[in-house]
């Protein structure tokens, strides 16, 4: 997969360095370009910064100890090395409290200047990852990537993520059903070098054991009865970037042993192939259950699991974050206001403290389905704690065709008329707005037809 480019600028106001430099950088795989004099350099920065700076100490017009300190605040966002003789140490460790990276000495010694560089370049993508965790927790709803909270849980959850996202290492995503396991794994994608690659999501819950093995490995065209012809597997699908596997608990064990063969040889071969097939994937595999327990249990085995769980990462139910509710309600209910054309109602105080008295065992999932029903069933003016119990804690209709007490009579045919609306007359949408089936709709629509309410 093609990563993106490291550039580094080469200042000296010697041709001859000059050309050594960059011709030696190039060798390293990096992209230099040179400038003779301080001066050059800083315009050359001040169009598109580089990644690394390694500039000679001693120049005519603008010294490198004057161009360090002409950067400011962006020496930070980038691995200055300056390079100078015996004689002027002292001044070079001036350049170093500027915010420069280090310093060599003349003559230069290539091996040691790569080894510098390299250092110099991990600390500086470092910083940029915790700045730019700064900015996404200073944002109104504390988001990282497609994740968002504010609480000591999420704020803990977004470092490992930033310590993790830039290896290749796999990962095992635990916690409960509706936590947003996929969304870490594909926050993941999006942070690490494989982000121009493809994200495959694959469920291992909802593929037939008999299928599985050829999920994984791909089949060629007459391997079994019905391979009618050659399919990948989810690893090549997966080539150069990230799979995710959603419930890897799942998978029957034989397969388990079949999917580690892969991870470890870092190849796979299609079932009815002679041949294997190299893959470079980054594996993300979550499941609800304890991993130790289903080990245990006989549901994981245990190489695979430490082949999987390089890093562990342990996701916070909605009932240890409760700080963040206020937030994803917010969010949620003026993602569907917007979807589905209505206002976004305010709140009383007592809302949000049904919302937060509430166990969520769906967790954010469920929290999110409820602000949907809100945002198109909520009469308004403003949302409170009844509108918690009668939308997002039970249907608003019951799984029933029997008769609707009177006094909620009203209530559930208004409430029926504005999901119809909101999904455009489409009854299947709207039963899953109204969280009801479509047979009770149409038998709740019966009933009002006929004018009976009893």
């Amino acid at each position: 997969m093609t990563r993106p480019l490291t550039t580094v600028l080469v200042v000296d106001d010697d041709a001859a360095t000059r050309d050594g430099l960059t011709a030696l950088l190039e060798s390293w795989g990096y992209v230099s370009s040179a400038a003779g004099d301080g001066g050059a350099a800083l315009k050359i920065c001040q169009e598109k910064l580089p990644h690394a700076i390694v500039t000679d100490l001693m120049m005519p017009g603008m010294t490198g100890l004057q161009f360090v300190e002409a950067l400011g605040a962006r020496v930070q966002q980038t691995a200055v090395i300056i390079l100078t003789g015996q004689a002027t140490i002292d001044t070079a460790v001036q350049a170093i409290k500027l915010g420069a990276y280090d310093y060599l000495t003349k003559p230069l010694d290539a091996p040691r200047l790569r080894n510098v560089l390299e250092k110099g370049l991990r600390q500086i993508q470092l910083a940029r990852e915790t700045t730019a965790l700064r900015e996404r927790l200073e944002s109104p709803l504390g988001s990282y990537g497609g994740l968002i909270g504010k609480s000591p849980p999420m704020r803990q959850l977004y470092q490992r993520l930033s310590q993790i996202a830039a290896t290749d290492a796999p990962v095992l995503v635990s916690g409960e059903s509706g936590t947003g396991k996929e969304l870490v794994a594909s926050t993941l994608h999006d942070l690490s070098p494989r982000r121009d690659g493809p994200f495959l999501p694959l469920n291992c819950a909802a593929i037939p054991p008999t299928l599985m093995e050829s999920e994984i490995l791909g089949h060629e065209k007459g391997a079994f009865t019905g391979a009618l012809e050659r399919r990948l597997g989810c690893f090549e699908q997966a080539d150069g970037g990230t799979l995710f596997l959603d419930e890897i608990t799942e998978m029957a064990p034989e397969v388990q042993a079949k999917f580690l063969r892969v991870l470890e040889e870092g190849q796979v071969r299609r079932i009815g192939a002679n041949t294997s097939v190299p893959v470079s994937v980054r594996v993300v595999a979550a499941t609800n259950r304890s991993p130790s327990t289903a080990v245990q249990e006989g549901r994981l085995r245990t190489d695979l699991f430490y082949r999987l769980s390089v890093f562990h990462l342990e996701l916070p139910s909605l009932r240890e974050r409760k700080d963040d509710i206020p937030l994803l309600s917010r969010y949620f209910l003026e993602m569907f206001a917007e979807k589905y054309q209505r206002q976004t109602l305010p709140w009383a105080t007592d809302f949000i403290i049904a919302l937060q008295d509430h166990p969520w065992p769906g967790n954010v999932r469920e929290l999110r389905n409820a602000m949907e029903r809100l945002a198109v069933l909520a009469p308004g003016p403003t949302l409170t704690a009844g509108d918690v119990q009668q939308f997002c804690l039970s249907s608003v209709a019951e799984e029933s065709t029997g008769a609707a007490p009177v006094s909620l009579a009203e209530a559930e045919r208004q409430a029926i008329e504005r999901a119809l609306a909101a999904s455009g007359g489409n009854k299947t949408q709207a039963a899953r707005l109204l969280g009801i089936t479509p047979k009770t709709l149409h038998a709740k629509l019966a009933l009002y037809r006929t004018g009976s309410t009893k």
